[in-house]
């Protein structure tokens, strides 16, 4: 039976309806709610203090923060038992008061203004806990430190960043808002699978989690050591990182042990990247694979401390990765997703569980993410929690087989001695779960 799937359905539920918490008649809810406020305006405001030079004056610390966050709060709370536009004059009295300041603080020479748009933002946010968002202002203000205590990264950022970055950002960002508007929302194909803006949006998605990656190696440099750059490097493609290693252990064969020890640290990373994506896309499939890939990851990085007691230099690794927000690598991700989700479909109608399991095989030698976001689509239509589980295990054993098969083509032999025994532990453990599944 052929279903209409709506692009939107994967995100219906990472927030909740709104309502007002004095509707909703609870005074523990309102408390709740006001505790929030409280914690989202201490956590910028501790930074803000914490920033600042010993005898600097500032707009806003520690003490001031919360107070603009429950103002938000109770602007939003008065306007809603008066009159809508009463919360625009609260706002607009904020608003004065904070150019005020910054006039102020600019005729004494301080020209900034991040404390003075953080406490817009703070006071927008405690508005929000009082309309009943509760999760997404607390992620938006974990963000927003994130992005005040890192201004000596971020600003060293800005100078390793070239112009072939810039240049690949801005042309997918581009080809986004022209092609994305325009594309059909609706599936299409024999099993009515296929719809197109659903599949950019998994572009844009999967290349976002790999760009985040690309930014820490960029923020931290690839002078951090083999370990450092590797955990990074897995992020962005753990497989990208293994060719890459496994071509340079021929060319520098005495830092190959290095190289293989870089290997298994970069493809324990894949299965926390696996577990990333199923935990944003569907949760019910997220909670049962939580422990087996954290037990995948963790063997890896046993495997990794290990052999690092035994290494004796820990190299400046250059490895080559690519920007993922580059067009070409977006498109053929595209593709192979559109490609992954259609066989595997094609594959369960046809062929039954084994026939899933070959394609999840299959695309985990080139893709384990197509995969990945395409059994989490078929758990919520027309397969069952355990086959959904070894599907995905049987992609993350054949990337892992693929691995291994790469040191042995084309690195050396001190490398391919580590890989083996690093990655045939991971290997054996996720086959020796795969037959506790198939009795379960």
């Amino acid at each position: 039976m052929q279903t209409h799937t709506d692009s939107t359905s994967l995100f219906q539920n990472l927030l909740p309806k709104p309502e007002p918490l004095l509707e909703s008649g609870d005074m523990f809810t309102i408390l709740k709610g006001l505790a929030v406020v409280i914690f989202i305006g201490m956590l910028i405001g501790l930074e803000r203090e914490y920033a600042r030079n010993k005898d600097e004056k500032i707009f806003a610390g520690i003490r001031t923060f919360p107070l603009i966050g429950l103002y938000g709060f109770t602007s939003a709370l008065i306007s809603s038992i008066t009159e809508n536009w009463v919360y625009a004059i609260f706002f607009i009295g904020f608003a004065g008061l904070t150019i005020a300041a910054y006039y102020s603080s600019s005729k004494d020479g301080k020209v900034g203004g991040t404390s003075e748009v953080s406490s817009f933002i703070v006071f927008i946010l405690g508005s929000l806990v009082y309309w009943g968002y509760i999760l997404l202002p607390v992620v938006i203000a974990i963000i927003i430190t994130m992005f005040l205590s890192l201004k000596i990264q971020l600003h060293s950022f800005v100078g390793k960043v070239n112009a072939a970055d810039i240049y690949a950002t801005l042309k997918l960002a581009i080809i986004t808002l022209i092609v994305l508007p325009v594309l059909p929302d609706r599936t299409y194909g024999p099993f009515d699978v296929l719809n197109p803006r659903l599949i950019w949006y998994m572009v844009i998605f999967v290349s976002g989690i790999s760009f985040i990656g690309y930014i820490f190696i960029k923020l931290l440099g690839k002078d951090k050591g083999i370990i450092v750059t590797s955990l990074l490097g897995g992020m962005v493609s753990s497989t990208a990182l293994t060719y890459s290693l496994t071509k340079k252990s021929k060319i520098e064969e005495p830092l190959s042990f290095n190289y293989g020890l870089g290997v298994i640290t970069a493809s324990s990373m894949m299965f926390l990247r696996v577990l990333l994506i199923i935990s944003i896309l569907n949760v019910d499939l997220a909670v049962p694979l939580f422990l087996p890939m954290i037990i995948f990851a963790a063997a890896g990085v046993i495997a990794s401390v290990i052999f690092y007691k035994k290494s004796t230099i820990i190299p400046q690794a250059d490895i080559e990765l690519k920007n993922p927000f580059e067009l070409k690598s977006a498109f053929i991700f595209g593709i192979i997703f559109g490609i992954t989700i259609f066989i595997s479909k094609a594959a369960q109608v046809y062929f039954g569980d084994q026939g899933l399991y070959a394609a999840s095989a299959l695309a985990g030698f080139s893709s384990v993410d197509a995969i990945t976001i395409s059994i989490s689509r078929l758990f919520n239509e027309i397969i069952s929690l355990n086959v959904a589980m070894k599907a995905i295990v049987f992609s993350t054993i054949s990337n892992t087989v693929i691995k291994m098969s790469i040191s042995s083509f084309w690195g050396s032999n001190i490398l391919k001695y580590v890989v083996w025994k690093g990655l045939g532990i991971m290997l054996m453990i996720q086959v020796i779960y795969l037959i506790i599944l198939s009795f379960i």
